[in-house]
């Protein structure tokens, strides 16, 4: 599709209006004469999508704008100034571009132009290929979970199959074979969902190049292609506009890709895919555009959306509610996809999911690579976020380059996150043993229930002697939260639960706490400890989100709500959180456990995740958890006993995780 540039059969006319507009969008501008301190990546779609445009109408203002764009790329000596010239992300994407616009329209280019063209072509692709041999083992040349890899190597292979380098495609190919082979066959990305969004589509656009230059399919190849866009799909905001920010976000906007969206449609046959790309292409454009703060933005996929969109795929909206990533520990749940609806996520695991953990540390331990770079992952295992009525409640930091578990919705030990924090490369040279994961999950459509509990004690500082944190989040078929973190240590500590907000939480007669945001509201209430101290203070977060662009500063306000519990060697923190103020809900007393009742909904939840042991006036239960919804049959997790009301629903030798009758 790409080196031809033949789409799918079929009209596609808003598609190519989309080309139209995009080829003519930089008319008003005057290219750089000399390189800008700022990144360059742009100058390679502002060439490309006019010469496509030109491919397509035949109208040679097209081709001169295309030319213009060229001419201005071929100039610079180098592509990159501020951070590694020639050997990143700038020439990874001018070497891409620049090269489908010399196959495209080079032909019709000025004698003159066209041998400039291929001269820097070969310059560039030589200076990237050499980078990228003499680095092996280092940095983006094998940072196989890492988009500077996937670009880097997709601009270097597009070059090759333009050029007839094959020494430059063969290394590309291998790579993207390794790649492949080590990406989650779940779909996860440990980047977070804008750099999901910024570098997965170069390695679609790999895939495409190698089927058409050498009739080598590997779209099946690994699984993560195939499942990624169930992950991009469950890490969607309800009313479709913003997207959840766990992992370096720039905000919450600079997440769609109508063009990959496309691809997978097409590839994959999933009509989900292919309505998130017309919304993402239609409706949602220009305001993601707008306030996208990654560059080059959306609006640079036209050629994309033209090449990858199949007229043949139907669409159809997403209804799928809960979702489970293994691989990067990610639980996903929501009452429904409109606006007003509730979703939370919610993710514990190593360092960059359990697979690149356990692959990279054979790589440091046979080969000495540093193949997993973490600048974008986070200290965030245990965090969550909650949407609600079209606002973010309970909200991530988004992104920083001093990254701190005081910034996530966690807890502290003495004041303290996780161990070797406060840096940007958050997981780098730590112990392989430090790694939080998930346990007992439940999860499924038909179930309304969402569970799982999250080890994170390993996570903290060993001379802190922290035997156990684990934190349960359960998530009731009506969108209610019910929280519960049981922790232990050697000697007496001070435990901290935090909860983050863009508002300062407003106190309430009853102690529990009001979060506003615009006009959603949610009550949180805190059932344990009984006396706890609570304030709420102001976190200032502040991060530059590309090296490229050396003088960028961003800066994120959170509002803390922190709960610190009395000196004790164990702690105990029960607490809901009920989206749209209604009553914040009750506490059932338990013998043996630990349970909420939300009476305005019939929703119970009875908790006992290390013991095990559930004793209340209606429930007897060995089990982690029972959930009980009045008029429908009750859920367990991890469960061998259960009789409710007097009768025995559930009575079997090994745990059992599921519906009960």
């Amino acid at each position: 599709m790409l080196l031809s540039a033949t789409p799918p059969p079929g009209a596609r006319p808003a598609q190519e209006v989309r080309l139209r507009e995009e080829a003519a969008r930089h008319r008003g501008l005057t290219p750089p004469r000399t390189h800008p301190l700022a990144s360059i990546t742009w100058l390679g779609p502002a060439a490309s999508n006019p010469a496509l445009a030109y491919r397509v109408t035949g109208d040679g203002a097209h081709l001169a704008e295309s030319r213009r764009w060229i001419e201005a790329a071929v100039r610079l000596p180098h592509w990159g100034r501020a951070h590694m010239p020639d050997h990143d992300l700038d020439a990874g994407w001018l070497l891409h571009h620049l090269s489908l616009a010399y196959r495209w329209i080079g032909d019709d280019l000025p004698d003159g132009v066209r041998a400039l063209l291929r001269y820097k072509l070969l310059l560039q692709g030589r200076r990237m290929y050499e980078f990228a041999v003499a680095s092996e083992g280092r940095w983006w040349s094998s940072s196989y979970w890492q988009n500077h890899n996937w670009i880097c190597y997709a601009g270097l292979a597009t070059a090759g199959y333009v050029l007839g380098k094959e020494e430059w495609t063969q290394r590309a190919k291998d790579n993207l074979g390794t790649v492949l082979d080590l990406m989650p066959a779940d779909g996860s990305h440990a980047e977070g969902v804008v750099y999901w969004r910024y570098g997965v589509p170069f390695l679609a656009i790999h895939l495409d190049l190698l089927k058409e230059a050498e009739g080598v399919d590997w779209w099946e190849r690994g699984g993560f292609l195939a499942n990624t866009f169930r992950y991009r799909l469950h890490q969607t905001a309800p009313g479709f506009a913003f997207n959840v920010d766990h992992g370096d976000c720039h905000d919450r906007r600079s997440g769609h890709s109508a063009g990959l969206y496309y691809r997978l449609a097409a590839q994959y046959g999933i009509p989900e895919a292919r309505w998130m790309g017309d919304l993402a292409s239609g409706e949602l454009l220009w305001q993601e555009a707008a306030e996208s703060g990654v560059r080059p933005g959306i609006l640079p996929e036209a050629y994309l959306e033209y090449l990858w969109y199949d007229p043949s795929v139907p669409a159809a909206r997403p209804t799928e509610t809960r979702a489970f990533f293994p691989d990067l520990g990610l639980l996903a749940a929501r009452t429904g996809w409109d606006e007003d609806a509730t979703l939370v996520s919610f993710k514990a695991s190593p360092g960059g999911g359990h697979t690149a953990w356990e692959t990279s540390a054979k790589h440091r331990d046979e080969l000495g690579w540093e193949t997993l770079n973490q600048g974008h992952h986070h200290p965030d295992s245990g965090s969550f976020v909650l949407v609600s009525q079209g606002a973010f409640l309970a909200v991530d930091e988004g992104y920083s380059n001093r990254k701190r578990a005081a910034h996530h919705n966690l807890l502290l030990v003495d004041g303290q996150g996780y161990a070797d924090e406060n840096r940007y490369h958050v997981y780098k040279d730590i112990p392989y043993e430090r790694q939080a994961r998930q346990r007992d999950v439940l999860v499924g459509a038909e179930t309304g229930w969402a569970h799982a509990t999250a080890e994170i004690a390993a996570m903290y500082d060993p001379a802190l002697g922290v035997r156990r944190l684990d934190r349960t989040l359960v998530f009731t078929p009506s969108g209610r939260l019910v929280l519960l973190d049981l922790a232990e240590a050697g000697a007496e500590r001070e435990w901290t639960f935090l909860l983050q907000t863009d508002r300062p939480t407003e106190p309430r007669p009853d102690g529990s706490r009001l979060i506003r945001s615009g006009a959603a509201t949610a009550l949180v209430r805190q059932f344990a400890p009984h006396d706890a101290s609570v304030t709420c203070e102001v976190t200032e977060v502040e991060a530059n989100p590309t090296s490229s662009t050396p003088e960028l500063r961003l800066t994120r306000t959170l509002h803390t709500l922190r709960s610190t519990a009395p000196r004790a060697s164990d702690g105990l923190f029960l607490t809901a959180v009920v989206p749209g103020g209604e009553p914040a809900g009750e506490r059932i007393e338990c013998l043996d456990g630990h349970g909420v009742m939300f009476a305005e909904t019939g929703e119970s939840v009875l908790l006992s995740p290390v013991a095990r042991r559930i004793r209340t006036a209606r429930v007897s239960a060995d089990g982690a958890a029972v959930l009980i919804r009045a008029g429908s049959a009750p859920y367990v997790v991890r469960c061998t006993l259960l009789e409710l009301d007097g009768h025995v629903l559930l009575d079997v030798p090994e745990p059992y995780t599921g519906k009960v009758g």
